[in-house]
């Protein structure tokens, strides 16, 4: 099916679910769910799948039982391609109550493959390369984050390191916070999230080619 756009009460449905969160109101209003958002957003992967591959969408429902909060169900709808422990660079979407996000790259990587890119990051001509893809996607207005990171410096790397911020982070992620506005309920937003990650394929690029995959359990999320 093609992708139309989302529905009119996407946002507001977010919304209402952040005041809701409980079994009885998912159930009364699931179909609003499907019909606004998960069926759009299924559409919209599909329509980029030959270019980007496959995407897996998250189940709604949140995983409780590491968590001081117990609210059931996510409070966005998320999609993700790729799998780090095969491929360390994915690409990763959302919808929330304040729109769209598009980004992608390594977000929780093995100790191994952690390792792995902290070599990379070091090395001189592998570094300079990381920090000219990065250089361009702020410039395209992307934020660059790490889930964490060491506060002073990783263990076999002085704190005078040229690129110590880098190597400070436990991941690599870049993300393109598109907002929302009219174009989210057309067809302009697939071609919105296809444009953020197209510019992400240097870094997916850089990750897989330095980093690599990984036959260790990954880190729970």
């Amino acid at each position: 099916m093609e992708f139309t756009g989302f529905g009119k009460g996407a946002l507001t449905f977010f919304d209402e679910l952040a005041s809701n969160n409980n079994t009885q109101w998912w159930r009364d209003n699931r179909p609003r769910y499907d019909i606004e958002i998960r069926t759009p957003l299924e559409h919209l992967l599909a329509n980029l799948a030959a270019e980007f591959g496959e995407a897996k969408v998250f189940r709604p429902n949140r995983d409780t039982r590491f968590s001081a909060d117990k609210s059931p169900y996510m409070t966005q709808a998320a999609a993700v391609v790729g799998e780090g422990a095969k491929t360390p660079g994915v690409l990763y979407m959302a919808l929330s109550t304040v729109g769209l996000h598009a980004g992608g790259g390594c977000y929780m990587p093995a100790s191994d493959q952690l390792a792995r890119m902290r070599a990379a990051i070091d090395d001189d001509k592998h570094g300079a390369e990381l920090e000219s893809i990065l250089a361009k996607l702020k410039k395209a207005k992307a934020d660059i984050w790490s889930r964490d990171a060491v506060k002073t410096a990783p263990k076999g790397y002085r704190a005078d390191h040229p690129r110590i911020d880098l190597l400070r982070m436990k991941g690599m992620t870049a993300m393109f916070d598109l907002g929302a506005g009219a174009w989210l309920y057309k067809a302009e937003a697939r071609e919105r999230v296809a444009k953020a990650w197209r510019a992400l394929g240097p870094l997916n690029d850089w990750l897989d080619r330095n980093v690599g995959p990984t036959d260790q359990p990954m880190p729970r999320r």
